[in-house]
C-alpha cells in the first residue's frame, strides 16, 4: 500500500511538473510606445469575455487623450441591448519612462485613486508598426483586447494578430468578436 501511495505521489508530482513546464513565460510588453501616436480612437475588434463588459452588445471603442499632467484620459463606450450608449471615463498612467508600453488604468472615482486595487494593468503586448492595430493584455493573461483604428480588420491582418498573440501565450480561440458598424 505504501509503495502504491509513493508511486501515485510521484505520478502526481510528475504531472504537476509537466503542467508547470507548459505554462507560458512571463508576459512581455512591446519594447516602446509612442504615446502621442497611440492617442485617439480605437475600435474594439475582439476581447476575452470579462465581467465589466458583459452588458455590452457591440460598438465598443476607447478614446485616449493626453492630459497636461501626462496622465491619459480614457473614455470607453459600448452599445447596450436597449440601444443606449454606455460610457466609462477613466485615467491611465504609464509605468516607467515616457516610452513605456506598460500602463495602469482606473475607472473608479478619482478620490479612490490612492487604493492600489482600483488600478488595473494595461500592457500593450503587440502593435502594428503604423499603429493601425494593437493588442492589450495584462501579466496574468486573464484579460485581452484587440483594438484597431478602423471598425474591422481584414482576414490576413487578423491572422497576424492571432499569430503574435499565440507567441505571447494568449489563446485567440477565447476571443469574442465585437460587433461594429461597417462604416463610421
Amino acid at each position: 500500500m505504501r509503495r502504491a501511495l509513493l508511486v501515485a505521489a510521484a505520478a502526481l508530482l510528475g504531472c504537476t511538473a509537466a503542467v508547470a513546464d507548459e505554462a507560458p513565460p512571463p508576459l512581455t510588453a512591446i519594447e516602446s510606445l509612442d504615446v502621442a501616436r497611440y492617442m485617439g480612437r480605437w475600435y474594439e475588434i475582439a476581447r476575452y469575455p470579462n465581467r465589466f463588459q458583459r452588458q455590452c452588445v457591440g460598438e465598443a471603442s476607447a478614446d485616449y487623450r493626453q492630459q497636461p499632467d501626462d496622465s491619459l484620459e480614457v473614455i470607453n463606450r459600448c452599445r447596450l441591448a436597449d440601444g443606449r450608449l454606455d460610457e466609462a471615463v477613466g485615467e491611465a498612467r504609464q509605468l516607467g519612462g515616457p516610452a513605456s508600453p506598460r500602463l495602469r488604468v482606473r475607472f473608479a472615482p478619482a478620490w479612490l485613486s490612492f487604493l492600489p486595487l482600483v488600478w488595473g494593468d494595461y500592457w500593450v503586448v503587440a502593435l502594428d508598426a503604423d499603429y493601425r492595430w494593437a493588442a492589450v493584455g495584462e501579466p496574468s493573461r486573464r484579460f485581452l483586447w484587440v483594438l484597431a483604428r478602423t471598425p474591422t480588420l481584414d482576414a490576413p491582418t487578423l491572422a497576424e494578430v492571432h499569430r503574435q498573440l499565440r507567441a505571447k501565450g494568449f489563446d485567440p480561440a477565447r476571443l469574442v468578436t465585437d460587433r461594429q458598424p461597417a462604416d463610421r
